[in-house]
């Protein structure tokens, strides 16, 4: 069985972030399984920590690791700095990571200024769920746009996740990592200030960087980042088409 492919989501968006991927793996008859992060999607309402988030990825590679092969971990924005870090904890349970849309490393400075912004959106009368809503449909074509929206919007989890970035060092973590990682950002993402600060701490790293993609690759220019994905998936695991 080819090894399963674990796609781990952004922040306040979901697992039906990857419904194309999901659909393109499958056709191909690659296993896969997009997980619900806590306080998104299926666990809306749950508190997210830092700990819960590692630990859903930890659940999700525990389940693909019956089928006898490493999975293969891909991780977007959010998804992509808890898959660094739950990588770097974990050696010799994956075949290879893809960390897309998280190349800056996180700071006082922008966390902050995030996590101000999000208050003053958080105190409109729906809690910011129509400007959500418009901005992913001004800049994510269909069906990408729907994808983002129909698995929840979590509009109470900014805080929580902001702060839980700020303890994580993914510079200093990918040192530590040994086996494939590959880079994915569009051209046009404003978190990929450090992404060549990123591709040299790892040992055996590609970058990737999409043409005409915003910071929302994975639904921007879905076959563009599914071909990325395979790519880096077959580097790691040997698998052919």
């Amino acid at each position: 069985m080819p090894a399963t492919v674990i796609l781990v989501h952004g922040l306040r968006t979901s697992a039906s972030l990857f419904r194309q991927q999901l659909a393109d793996l499958d056709a191909l008859g690659i296993p896969a399984m997009a997980v619900d992060l806590p306080g998104h999607g299926s666990r809306l309402g749950e508190q997210f920590t830092l700990d819960a988030a590692l630990d859903a990825i930890g659940a999700a590679v525990d389940t693909a690791e019956s089928s006898g092969s490493q999975p293969y971990l891909v991780g977007f924005s959010l998804g992509g700095y808890l898959s660094i870090e739950w990588t770097a904890r974990n050696p010799g349970r994956l075949s290879g990571l893809l960390a897309a849309a998280c190349g800056t490393v996180p700071s006082p400075l922008i966390m902050n200024t995030w996590r101000f912004l999000a208050r003053g959106i958080g105190r409109l009368p729906d809690r910011g769920l129509s400007l959500n809503n418009a901005t992913v449909r001004l800049l994510v074509p269909q069906p990408g746009a729907a994808d983002v929206i129909s698995g929840g919007v979590a509009l109470d989890v900014m805080d929580d996740v902001l702060v839980s970035l700020l303890e994580l060092s993914p510079v200093e973590r990918l040192r530590e990592i040994d086996i494939p990682v590959l880079f994915v950002n569009g051209r046009f993402d404003h978190v990929r200030a450090h992404a060549r600060r990123y591709l040299a701490a790892t040992r055996t790293g590609r970058l990737v960087t999409v043409p005409g993609a915003s910071h929302m690759v994975s639904v921007v220019r879905p076959r563009e980042f599914t071909e990325a994905l395979l790519s880096g998936y077959s580097q790691a695991t040997g698998w052919t088409r």
